[in-house]
């Protein structure tokens, strides 16, 4: 049988902007799932559930957890940015062969509130009440924090497609420091799989700087790999096989390879 790939998308996100990684990874070999956040799949022109901006984030991963629970091996937990984030909490709870962060959210304890970070979310911040309410990033700063590698064309594609985002979730991943509940955090010595942590020395929303302090956070089992060339939208943006190629080969390094035989 054939490793699995568990694919979890970021904020605004959804299993379509895995299109690339799925494709390339099952002409090698691997089963791919893409799963859908809770209150994801919606038209990106509708009004967005109005339980979704109170949805936490542990509220993703126990749906999440539910899911990989289901299935009949153990995966490799994929995720990116946010999703990335919500692989690392899962690696606490579940059996992972391992993990691969791309252009990770930081858990708690992580400082990630750089400049770039703030005018990123800027229009989101500048609302009252954005904590407890669904949002979703102006065309600007989707641009500006995700797409700049992409022409205009491309990222208007793209953030056609982008949907609401848990404003609490969004909370408790910047302002963690105000969390009383700790719900970012993440107990490193749990995670005991290989850990691959992916990041764009060009990445504007989780900047090369903060990749690094999450790979020294599992440093006992992580390997960390940053591409001068691209920023955060490592999934799409030019040069992504780059990125799929090097997953690859990192996987087989851990002895986890798709069955198929080299060509």
């Amino acid at each position: 049988m054939a490793d699995t790939i568990f694919m979890i998308h970021g904020m605004l996100g959804g299993p379509w902007y895995w299109e690339n990684y799925r494709k390339k990874f099952e002409a090698d070999g691997y089963r791919c799932i893409t799963s859908t956040l809770r209150y994801h799949d919606m038209d990106p022109r509708s009004v967005p559930h109005p339980d979704l901006g109170t949805t936490s984030l542990l509220d993703y991963v126990e749906q999440l957890q539910t899911e990989i629970d289901q299935l009949d091996e153990t995966p490799i937990v994929m995720g990116h940015s946010m999703g990335a984030l919500l692989a690392q909490i899962l690696a606490t709870r579940i059996k992972a062969k391992a993990l691969v962060l791309l252009t990770p959210a930081a858990p708690y304890g992580i400082m990630a509130l750089t400049p770039s970070v703030v005018r990123s979310f800027w229009s989101v911040q500048t609302t009252w009440g954005f904590w407890k309410n669904p949002f979703r990033q102006k065309f600007s700063e989707a641009a500006y924090s995700m797409l700049h590698l992409l022409p205009e064309k491309e990222q208007w594609e793209i953030y056609s497609k982008l949907v609401y985002e848990s404003g609490k979730a969004a909370t408790q991943i910047g302002y963690w420091f105000l969390d009383p509940y700790r719900t970012s955090s993440v107990d490193e010595s749990k995670v005991t799989c290989p850990v691959l942590v992916v990041s764009g020395s060009l990445d504007r929303i989780t900047p090369a700087s903060v990749a690094r302090k999450i790979a020294n956070k599992y440093k006992a089992v992580s390997t960390y790999k940053e591409f001068k060339n691209h920023a955060h939208w490592v999934i799409g943006e030019p040069g992504w096989q780059e990125i799929v190629d090097y997953v690859g080969c990192w996987l087989k390094k851990q002895g986890i390879s798709s069955l198929l035989p080299e060509k």
